[in-house]
């Protein structure tokens, strides 16, 4: 008997993966197949595309793409309004609903772990009080590593006797000693510096719908290549224009929404510190480090099954793969 179809799916992956490419061949696909919900929507988990003004430094979809399938949290907040993954998660899930309820197919769409994380599990804002959410991930990331490293060298009752000191509470009711949800409990107890328990009980909340999830895999010299030919074009398509633009708006240089890859250094070489070339370069090695971290993220969460080829190839997977094939 074929698995029951999900009530959403989610495409996640790397920086320039190709994940957008791949969301648009899939609403295509599905408009072919009256077996299934159409047209969908697509609901972006991109922490950056949400804001207005910034376009170029974000890769957000084209026009002429967001013409053919209905986006949400595309060009919705201001650079200067704060816009978390937990506040993210509450009203994505309002809007997910409302596309289920009009009949239309929800597709999840993005790179940003937290925000994936926030709509389809219920979430804490565990990211609350830091200066930006990838910071977040990346500090999270850091000491997921380093937990990894402790467990594979002093074994797992290293591990839970920390959790025991940090976190009584979680380490009574991890009892299975699964190393995946101890590491998950002290990765947060390490870096918000609370217990897990008490962050976790006081603010989750539960989701009642079903997400199933793919990955879109690049091999890394593959998807190096593209992120270096993608900061290159958007150096060459005006992002230093389009950062001067912001700051004439009179926003601040500061913002959190600015202190993201590309605008960065932008800001950088219009401040006259580093060259266009540097400027470039920087760009492209934060980037491939960025989404180093992505694919760490990911991967860590067994639910996703990792597909491999051209946009459409992948759509033609994941339809099959709705489908019980």
């Amino acid at each position: 008997m074929p698995p029951k179809r999900p009530d959403a799916i989610a495409i996640v992956g790397a920086t320039a993966s190709g994940k957008t490419a791949t969301s648009l061949e899939l609403a295509f696909l599905l408009g072919l197949h009256n077996d299934f919900a159409f047209p969908m929507e697509i609901i972006s988990a991109d922490s950056r595309q949400v804001y207005r003004h910034l376009t170029i430094g974000t890769a957000k979809p084209s026009p002429s793409d967001l013409s053919l399938v209905p986006h949400h949290f595309i060009d919705e907040k201001n650079p200067d309004e704060r816009f978390s993954a937990g506040d993210f998660g509450t009203e994505a899930a309002l809007r997910l609903a409302s596309v289920r309820e009009r009949g239309k197919f929800p597709v999840i769409v993005g790179g940003a772990g937290l925000y994936v994380q926030a709509l389809t599990d219920g979430f804490f804002d565990e990211a609350a009080g830091v200066s930006n959410d990838a910071e977040y991930e990346a500090a999270v990331a850091t000491e997921r590593k380093r937990l990894e490293d402790e467990l594979a060298e002093h074994g797992i009752e290293r591990l839970i006797e920390e959790l025991q000191r940090l976190d009584p509470v979680s380490a009574q009711k991890y009892t299975d000693r699964n190393p995946r949800r101890i590491i998950r409990a002290l990765e947060y107890c390490r870096t918000a510096g609370k217990p897990f328990s008490e962050a976790h009980q006081t603010s989750h909340v539960e989701r009642t719908f079903r997400t199933r999830f793919f990955g879109v895999h690049v091999d890394r010299e593959e998807l190096y290549k593209r992120i270096n030919a993608r900061a290159e074009a958007m150096f060459a398509d005006g992002l230093l224009e389009e950062t001067s633009s912001v700051l004439a708006m009179g926003y601040a240089p500061t913002l959190n929404a600015l202190n993201t890859v590309g605008y960065k250094e932008a800001l950088a070489h219009l401040r006259g510190e580093i060259s266009l070339a540097r400027a470039i370069e920087l760009t492209q090695q934060n980037t491939r480090r960025y989404a180093k971290r992505q694919l760490t993220w990911f991967r860590r969460d067994t639910r996703i099954e990792w597909l491999s080829g051209a946009p459409e190839e992948i759509a033609h997977r994941i339809i099959t793969l709705m489908r019980g094939g």
